[in-house]
């Protein structure tokens, strides 16, 4: 199956006795073969809808799961197609308008019909207008998000992604749409939008309670303010080094500044010993670091596959050579391969055994250069700062940080396996990042 159409419905006979006939002629010319179906969800109707549902030639489902949320998810697990598209009952998401999202399928793994980008409008009553713009405003500033229209239920949907969020889902009514968009960005999934204007329904009311309705989104929030701050959120490092906070904000870009002069540095050196070879430089634990903007053709590593589909859409932008879904204590390349490796924010998540250090240094090559980065338990403010840290950012790193570095105990670890440590640095006198130089 090509296409699913999914619109939960409720007593909406009226409406629908427009919609399917422009519908199925709209899919007919859109999906050659003809290859779709329209499902729908109804959550209780007792209009007579169902009576018509066989000469609509649609699929029919009863909703078992409450709540608008709950329609979608009834939806969705019934839709087989490659692409879904949701959308209302009530004739405000105009069916023309499904060839927009259509021809937009392969930009993004969601599309959204969006009134409030440049280019839509939403004919509404004044007073449901302002707080539309509020809801929305308050979850993308809130959020860091960069989506104009949260709210909006017109969207088409790569199903193959979707399935990785839906599982997770908990929101049962209208706050479903944006813990759907906050889950696929926490996925590192791409997000657009299209202008589109929105029309106030034509028959019946409209089923959205607006306390219900408020309380649910504030909780629905909560849940994913939690998220969006949380290790679990492909772009959480991306979004550090431009944090508000201006701590968290100095802190990301200091890291980054110093491991890219270190980087600076070496391939000068390293490029003297090995004239006629490019340099590969890898970042173990990459995460969305902002590094990869930094250092051209870098090959990026991390155990986390929605840190990687994050930054794949900047590829081409910032040149990297290569992603590789893989864990440090098994690297994927050949022995004495490596001239730079990056290994910034990750040994200190590890447990204490010398595993990760063995595939590092069978990697790089003789004469190549590690450059390190971890909390330093030795210093008094790394101490401090973590645990303010865990006080105020709970869903964090700190809790993670299973074993405990120090400059000295890294040193030994160095000597003992004949590395000359060229430089070190810290970070407010807490992180601890050096250059050591693997001796031929």
């Amino acid at each position: 199956m090509l296409l699913s159409i999914i619109i939960p419905i409720l007593n909406e006979k009226v409406n629908l006795i427009q919609l399917i006939p422009k519908l199925h002629e709209l899919l007919q010319q859109l999906v050659l073969p003809v290859d779709y179906e329209i499902i729908l969800v109804d959550g209780g109707s007792t209009d007579g809808t169902v009576d018509l549902v066989e000469q609509w030639q649609v699929k029919y489902i009863r909703q078992n799961t409450p709540g608008y949320g709950g329609a979608l998810r009834d939806g969705f697990k019934e839709a087989s197609g490659k692409w879904i598209i949701t959308m209302d009952a009530d004739l405000s998401h105009a069916p023309e308008f499904i060839r927009s999202l259509w021809q937009s399928r392969n930009q993004a793994e969601i599309v959204i019909a969006s009134r409030y980008i440049t280019g839509g409008k939403a004919t509404m009553p004044w007073i449901r207008l302002i707080l539309s713009r509020i809801l929305n405003y308050f979850f993308s500033y809130g959020l860091s998000l960069r989506i104009k229209d949260m709210s909006s239920g017109f969207r088409l949907y790569r199903s193959e992604s979707l399935k990785k969020i839906t599982g997770h889902l908990i929101s049962r009514d209208f706050d479903v749409l944006e813990e759907i968009l906050i889950r696929a960005y926490a996925e590192g999934y791409r997000i657009l939008e299209i202008p589109f204007h929105y029309y106030p329904r034509l028959q019946g009311k409209t089923h959205a309670k607006l306390v219900r309705f408020g309380i649910a989104f504030l909780r629905t929030f909560y849940r994913m303010w939690k998220l969006r701050n949380s290790i679990q959120s492909a772009d959480y490092d991306a979004r550090a080094y431009n944090s508000i906070i201006p701590l968290q904000r100095y802190w990301q870009r200091k890291r980054v500044a110093i491991i890219t002069k270190f980087i600076a540095n070496f391939e000068l050196q390293i490029s003297n010993i090995h004239p006629n070879r490019k340099l590969r430089i890898l970042d173990i634990g990459c995460g969305s670091s902002y590094l990869v903007q930094k250092v051209p053709y870098l090959i990026g590593a991390d155990i986390q596959f929605n840190k990687l589909r994050y930054l794949r859409y900047q590829l081409d932008t910032f040149g990297l050579l290569s992603l590789v879904n893989t864990t440090i204590l098994s690297l994927p390349f050949k022995t004495n391969s490596i001239d730079i490796i990056v290994c910034s924010q990750v040994i200190e998540h590890l447990q204490n055994n010398t595993t990760w250090f063995n595939e590092i240094n069978r990697v790089l090559v003789p004469n190549g250069v590690l450059i390190l980065g971890t909390p330093d338990y030795h210093k008094l403010a790394w101490l401090i700062i973590e645990y303010f840290y865990k006080l105020f950012v709970p869903s964090g790193y700190a809790d993670e940080h299973i074993t405990h570095y120090t400059l000295l105990n890294l040193k030994e670890l160095l000597n003992r396996n004949r590395y000359q440590i060229l430089d070190t640095r810290y970070i407010c006198r807490a992180e601890l990042i050096l250059a050591a130089k693997k001796l031929g």
